[in-house]
């Protein structure tokens, strides 16, 4: 048996080009050759924090080339202890003899590829032309996410929000010296009405991106709020805009963004526009004109961890 190679979080920091990964995301949700199951979410009491924990299994097969599964965790109190409150693992297999190819440490992997999602949904979905970005949120994902749209748009100018505004200066001093200006600033409510794209990666369970300061022509990318009862979108700007989501057998069913409105009638499934698969094959449109407000809800996807595993893996090979 081949040698199990381990791929760390070191690695992948160093080893990613968002337009490469944009790109072989875009391919693989055109293609429709990775096959995926609906993911297993399951939340189990932490005693310790008095806030459920979650377990997920996220399994995905190219037949006759790769598979793989990730197994993660999500434990939103993991603050108290000084670690990340997203933590797993990505175990990539050879689909023909089932054979580990190689075990890749989850947490770098799952914000790289959410955030190049994220992005690929933007090139169809934010104006060309956008070119200021509010992040709302400070976790790990949030640089990956500033990065990543900085790289499909000509983001020139970003701010950032969180709860803790020395977390939102920490944030902005490690993306210094990056093209754009980054800036922290104090209350959403500063610059919501501003910029061209909002990008929200947060654990709250209440709304943040309130439709009543939304503006003409822009994208709203909705990260977080992971679980049924969570929330980063308020009814008004599920209303007001165009919504899309990631792929309907999860944006449907795991997200308050989308199931909360559904559950009360303010939308239908019918509304939904269209999901990645659609837009990257070209069989629905994306944004239609400049003036549109537009909502990408993402929840995640097997298909974007397989991607993201088999490029590391042949990164690794290259290296």
């Amino acid at each position: 048996m081949d040698k199990i190679i381990q791929i760390d979080d070191h690695f992948i920091e160093k080893n990613t080009h968002f337009p490469e990964l944009i790109k072989q995301l875009k391919y693989n949700f055109s293609d429709r050759k990775v096959m995926v199951p609906l993911r297993h979410h399951h939340d189990f009491p932490n005693p310790t924090t008095n806030k459920d924990s979650t377990l997920l299994l996220m399994p995905a097969w190219n037949p006759g080339n790769d598979a793989g599964i990730k197994i993660a965790t999500v434990s939103p109190d993991n603050g108290r202890f000084n670690l990340p409150s997203i933590n797993g693992t990505y175990i990539y297999l050879n689909a023909t003899k089932g054979t580990i190819k190689a075990i890749l440490e989850a947490k770098a992997l799952t914000v790289k590829r959410t955030a190049a999602a994220s992005a690929l949904a933007s090139s169809y979905l934010s104006r060309e032309d956008s070119n200021s970005l509010l992040m709302i949120g400070t976790g790990a994902l949030s640089t990956n996410l500033i990065k990543a749209h900085a790289s499909v748009r000509p983001i020139e100018n970003v701010f950032v929000w969180g709860r803790d505004y020395k977390k939102a200066q920490n944030i902005c001093n490690q993306l210094s010296d990056e093209a754009f200006t980054i800036t922290p600033i104090k209350s959403i409510k500063e610059k919501i009405s501003e910029v061209a794209i909002i990008s929200s990666a947060t654990l709250s369970e209440s709304p943040l991106v309130l439709g009543k300061y939304l503006s003409a022509g822009q994208h709203i990318d909705l990260v977080g709020a992971y679980k049924k009862d969570m929330r980063e979108a308020d009814n008004d700007t599920i209303l007001r805009a165009s919504v899309f989501i990631d792929t309907y057998e999860g944006g449907l069913k795991e997200s308050g963004d989308i199931v909360i409105p559904l559950e009360n009638g303010i939308i239908q499934e019918s509304d939904i526009k269209a999901d990645l698969f659609e837009l990257c094959s070209n069989t629905k449109n994306g944004r239609v004109n400049s003036k549109e407000i537009t909502v990408f809800k993402s929840v995640g996807h097997a298909l974007q961890d397989l991607t993201a595993a088999s490029y590391y893996y042949k990164k690794y090979l290259n290296a």
